[in-house]
Order: structure tokens, then sequence, then C-alpha cells
């Protein structure tokens, strides 16, 4: 049974958490009407140029970048050293910082995909439509650094992430929450034992929109919640004893370390800022500089919209929790043009995940620290682009 969308949202019923449909109100559609088509279309559309991707028609294709995707991510460590007392229990934990290429590709799968319904007055449709791409992406690292060091970081060249999914436009009998309407989504499968339904929305914009700063900060184990930079630039009078501003709490010295030391990778060009907690899409700003961009389409999904979320295999969730995932992804259609006078296209994404581990907080909230695992890159699509041909 597919999933029943119920049309538009009374959003004041939703701000009281009222459900917006009564069984009573559910009608059986007439046994003669039309029902959407059945699932035909696997691998090639029948006619191209009718296919309805929505804003996911421009992702169509390979994209790949070298070197020009960067992650940081927290892990629990049983090796790293103890903090000055009377700090207890030492770190816990290692930052892990990469530098890696990244080749993602998009494939057609269908434009109607059924997700059968009944009709709810005053819709006139019952039958939600989805279009679907497959999409493949695999990274390899090419530069690897953490602090404190471990033996675990893995070597040049080495694969560091792969991961199937589908992305979804729902053409019609859209479904909403209080942030919006919702015509995205994204299925992920990680082979850490991770699952992912996030939602979101689409938009347009000429030219590029402002790219947010992201902080690669942790939350909720650090009691200077008043500072922006919590107790990275604050001292800890547990820990340290002392009120000295020069002595900030020295069980975030691995996350100091990389907003004093940047992590560049193995980029050596004078200037090049380096990849920092501080502000994590810093460089997807940077890649930005001098590219003249026409027109730009803003994928951004969330798993803690509606029905999203994360399922995780039993040890994941007991040691570091993947308990919500966003990311926003930027197609970007430039000025510059390719062989055949086509626009040059590229795609920027930055995502954050996040973890939980360690336990108790220190501001006192329920559940579990939380560590953010930070991924931003800027890819390219390949030339030629992608031929759809019917099947």
């Amino acid at each position: 049974m597919g999933l029943v969308e119920i049309g538009a949202v009374d959003m004041a019923k939703v701000h009281s958490g009222e459900n917006t449909r009564s069984f009573k109100e559910v009608v059986r559609p007439d046994a003669a009407a039309p029902r959407a088509p059945t699932v035909a279309h696997r691998g090639a559309p029948s006619k191209p140029e009718e296919v309805d991707l929505g804003p996911l028609t421009k992702l169509l294709g390979r994209w790949e970048g070298k070197g020009t995707g960067w992650n940081m991510i927290a892990l629990p460590f049983k090796d790293s050293p103890a903090p000055p007392p009377p700090m207890p229990g030492g770190f816990n934990f290692r930052v892990l910082m990469n530098q890696y290429d990244e080749e993602l590709v998009f494939d057609f799968v269908d434009e109607n995909v059924p997700n059968r319904g009944l009709l709810r007055p005053p819709e006139t449709e019952f039958d939600q439509l989805v279009s679907t791409l497959d999409y493949q992406q695999k990274i390899a690292q090419v530069a690897v650094e953490d602090k404190p060091p471990s033996n675990d970081a893995g070597g040049v060249n080495a694969p560091i992430h792969h991961e199937p999914g589908l992305w979804l436009y729902m053409r019609n009998l859209r479904s909403g929450d209080i942030q919006g309407e919702i015509n995205i989504a994204r299925l992920a499968s990680i082979p850490h034992g991770n699952s992912v339904l996030a939602l979101g929305f689409s938009e347009e914009h000429e030219g590029m929109p402002e790219i947010p700063p992201v902080s690669g900060l942790p939350i909720g184990r650090f009691e200077d919640l008043s500072n922006g930079g919590h107790d990275v630039n604050s001292p800890d009078a547990t820990a340290s004893g002392t009120t000295d501003p020069a002595q900030p709490d020295p069980y975030l010295d691995p996350f100091r370390h990389y907003i004093d030391n940047p992590f560049t990778g193995n980029v050596t060009t004078a200037g090049f800022p380096g990849f920092t907690p501080a502000d994590m899409n810093n460089l997807l700003r940077v890649a930005n500089q001098g590219v003249q961009i026409e027109r730009t389409t803003v994928l951004t999904i969330d798993t803690t919209r509606h029905n999203g979320g994360v399922s995780n295999a039993p040890f994941a969730a007991r040691e570091a929790e993947p308990v919500s995932m966003k990311s926003t992804f930027w197609i970007q259609e430039l000025k510059k043009q390719g062989p055949k006078g086509e626009p040059r296209m590229r795609l920027q994404y930055s995502q954050v995940v996040m973890l939980d581990f360690f336990n108790p907080r220190e501001d006192e909230l329920p559940g579990r620290a939380q560590w953010p695992h930070i991924s931003i890159a800027t890819l390219e699509k390949t030339p030629g682009g992608y031929d759809m041909k019917p099947g």
C-alpha cells in the first residue's frame, strides 16, 4: 500500500496537533474513474521531452570533484590522552578531517510512481504521482588528519563512503508541516547500518543565494551556553579551576586545534583559509569567488520534518547514533559555456548529520551530547551531461 497524502494542509490544525481528516470523510473513488498509470517506465522514459522531474531535472548525469570535498566528524576514541587535571576520563573522542574526491551519478527511474489513495473531498485527485531519480555516491579521501592522532584514519585514496539512494519529486497531492509544503525527498542507505528519509522543498533563484555559516562545535557538552563559541573560547571553571580567559576548556582541545590551525589537506595555494569548525561552509563561498552563476536551484531536505527520520543498526545506535540529517544542494547554471555552447553546471552541497554520544550532557538537558558530522563539496557536471533516450 503506498503512502496516502492528504492534499492541502490546514496549518492551524497542524499547529494545534489536531488531525486534519477523519475516516468518515474518506470517499471511495468511482470504480470507472481513470486511475494513475502503473509503473511502466523503468530505465528510460518513452517520451523524454515530456518527462516531468521538476526541480530534480538538472541533477541528471554524472558529477565529479577532485579534492573539492571536505569532511569533519567527531568519533568515540578509546585511546585519547587525558587532558590536564581535574578533567576526568580524558577526551574520549577524536576529530577526523578528510579532503576527498567524489563521483555522484543520477539516473532516471520513473516519473509516474503511483502512491494509491482514496478521494478526500474537496480534492479531485486520489493517487499521488512521484518522479524518481536513482543516485550513487562514491568518495575517496586524498588527505586525512585527526586530533588526537590515531592509527585509524586510513591512507590516501582510501574509499571512505558509498551511498546508494533515491531522490523523489512529489508532483501532486503534497503534504506539509509548520515549515511549509514538502515537494521533494531523499532516501539513502549507508553501509554503517543507517537508513535515511529526509523531506523538504525546492527554490529557484537568479544568481546564487547566500550560503549561511555552519558551526562544527558540539552541542550539550558545555557549561557556557551564553558564549557563541561555547567553552572552546572561554574558561571552564569546573575543568581548569580558573577563570583565566587564556585557559579555555581543555576538553575541547581537538576543536580548538582546528580553529587555530584549519585543515588544508593537500592544498598549498597561498592564502587558502582551510576547513575549520568555526564556519564549515566557508570553503563553499571561497569556491564561488570569481564564478559567474546565472541561476540556482536549491534543494533543502531535513529528517526532522514530518515523517522523516534516521534508522540505525544496534551498534551504531549504542556508540555514536546518527539522529538527524539536514542538507542543502545548490544546482548552479554558470554563465561559462561548455564545448557545445551549453551552460556549464556545478553542484555544491552542505550536509550536517548529528551524532549522539556521551551521557550525561553538561547543560542538564535530556539525552546525549550532539556532535556535528559535516560534509561540503563543490562538483562539476562532466562534459556531455546526460542523454535520455527512449527505451
